[in-house]
């Protein structure tokens, strides 16, 4: 869906200009056409940048006005407060790795999540409390974790089953009470594979790494494609969840035509610490703390999954760097419509602000990698990192924090598949509907009674019989023949059963003044 759509037509004030660059970050500046700026063409952009439309050859500057904003490396959205789906999400994690255990960890900070359950065939309960409990690049865990028994943690006071399974089908996932399994062991990646763990009573799987047939995702950007009949689905690639809402920003607002992709990529696990064996990628073999390792991705290819307008638009490759954690994508692309550098970073910046806050951030400092460890934003725009060759030619930079970045919008793709599951139970959806409208018709009649009964001759009519309600919720009721009866014992001469709850009101006739 289009940010338009949302958004609507977001216009801001256009002022002339002689410059097109400042050194004042509160204003963006951005070229126009024509030499007499009252008199040129703009179409407001989607994310509140103003692009000429005039096919003249002559240039000339104008100015948006915008609020400046505190654009931190390290400002860290705060994580959803609550559930919006009903209750806690059960999950379950099987695969207890870098991403499996940093999904734990975020999920036991969250209101909506609720993680009961991991299996791992290789790591025995103790190993797991270890592993969870100290981690070389995001610290120790701040919480509590304790070993109850070879098949038990309690973190945070809550119990976890632990598992040793290495079939799926054998993961008593439905004995857990687990809904969604997080498929993070890096094996089961196809659909066939990963709903093995419907066998054993999950419901939903998702995978935590590119599928070669699974539906892919990438919150943020296509996510509110998810249809409930999907069963298994893929989170894409950490590269992918950078990457794409950075091209969605671009491509919605000026049009991408074409473009390359680089990502200078930390190191994985896959990789040697020394030279060694790879069969498949002899240069994969090297020693990853003594290299710069140029490689093969699909990450950028991946795009066009989740923005069907970009395929074949885009491809790219990676460099592995002896880093721990926090990668880097440069997008050089080629642009449909005429734009400069810096209206690019208002469009970015506008994006970061509202339709994708918390998952597109914006940066104009001097940062470096180790500045976006722990960030849960999905990709964090570098605006001093980029550069621009011509109005249509530009590279653009993003960081991301490969890991932590990529953990938290798994959580989120699962929370978001709840929902959509949960509006997608007519019978769910129709009695909450119903009890909704039960609820307010109760509240404005309770209104209407308690106004009248301090009102006695409010009910008043012309020639026709009133009635002035002077006692409330008297008793439960089960027919108005009953209500009455109850009424009569206590002085009243009438009495209906009303509301959802059936409480009786007891009545009296009106008071004329």
């Amino acid at each position: 869906m289009a940010f338009s759509s949302l958004l609507g037509s977001a216009q801001s004030p256009v002022i002339g200009a002689e410059a097109c660059r400042t050194s004042d970050r509160s204003t963006i500046s951005c070229r126009g056409l024509g030499s007499n700026v009252n008199s040129m063409k703009f179409q407001s952009s989607i994310f509140g940048a103003n692009i000429s439309v005039d096919s003249s050859s002559t240039w000339k500057s104008v100015t948006r006005i915008t609020q400046p904003i505190k654009a931190t490396a390290t400002e860290i959205p705060p994580t959803i407060p609550k559930s919006r789906s009903s209750g806690k999400t059960k999950i379950g994690i099987n695969g207890f790795g870098r991403i499996g255990r940093l999904v734990l960890r975020i999920a036991t900070f969250r209101d909506d999540i609720d993680v009961v359950a991991v299996n791992d065939p290789f790591v025995d309960a103790k190993y797991m409390a270890y592993m969870f409990k100290y981690d070389s690049t995001h610290g120790p865990y701040k919480g509590t974790i304790n070993v109850v028994n070879e098949s038990t943690l309690e973190i945070n006071g809550k119990q976890i089953k632990i598992s040793n399974k290495r079939d799926p089908a054998e993961i008593p996932w439905g004995d857990y009470g687990t809904d969604y399994v997080v498929e993070s062991s890096g094996v089961f990646t196809t659909i066939d594979k990963a709903s093995l763990h419907k066998k054993g009573g999950a419901k939903k799987v998702v995978i935590s790494a590119p599928s070669a047939d699974a539906p892919m995702f990438v919150v943020g950007v296509n996510e509110k494609t998810y249809k409930p009949s999907m069963d298994v689905v893929s989170n894409a690639s950490c590269t992918t969840n950078c990457l794409a809402p950075l091209a969605k920003v671009v491509h919605e607002e000026f049009g991408i035509l074409e473009g390359l992709m680089t990502t200078v990529h930390a190191t994985t696990a896959t990789q040697k610490t020394v030279d060694g064996p790879s069969m498949k990628d002899w240069r994969g073999g090297r020693g990853a703390g003594q290299n710069i390792i140029p490689s093969s991705t699909g990450a950028a290819k991946a795009v066009g999954k989740v923005l069907p307008e970009l395929n074949g638009k885009l491809t790219g490759m990676a460099f592995r760097v002896p880093t721990p954690n926090v990668s880097v994508v440069d997008l050089t692309c080629r642009l449909e419509k005429r734009a400069s550098y810096e209206d690019v970073k208002a469009a970015i910046k506008y994006a970061s602000e509202g339709p994708l806050k918390g998952i597109l951030g914006y940066t104009d400092e001097d940062v470096v990698s180790n500045d976006f460890v722990g960030d849960s934003r999905s990709s964090i725009f570098d605006a001093k990192a980029g550069i621009g060759l011509s109005a249509s030619f530009m590279k653009l930079v993003s960081w991301y924090d490969n890991e932590w970045g990529y953990s938290n919008r798994v959580l989120d793709l699962i929370e978001h598949m709840a929902l959509r599951v949960l509006s997608s139970n007519p019978h769910r959806v129709v009695y909450w509907q119903e009890m909704a409208t039960k609820v307010f018709f109760s509240f404005i009649l309770m209104l209407l009674l308690l106004f009248s009964s301090e009102n006695p001759g409010i009910l008043r009519a012309e020639g026709r019989s009133c009635e002035s309600q002077s006692h409330l919720f008297h008793g439960k009721c089960f027919s108005d023949r009953n209500c009455r009866h109850v009424c009569a014992n206590e002085g009243f001469p009438g009495g209906k059963c009303r509301g959802f709850r059936q409480r009786c009101f007891c009545t009296r006739p009106c008071v004329s003044n």
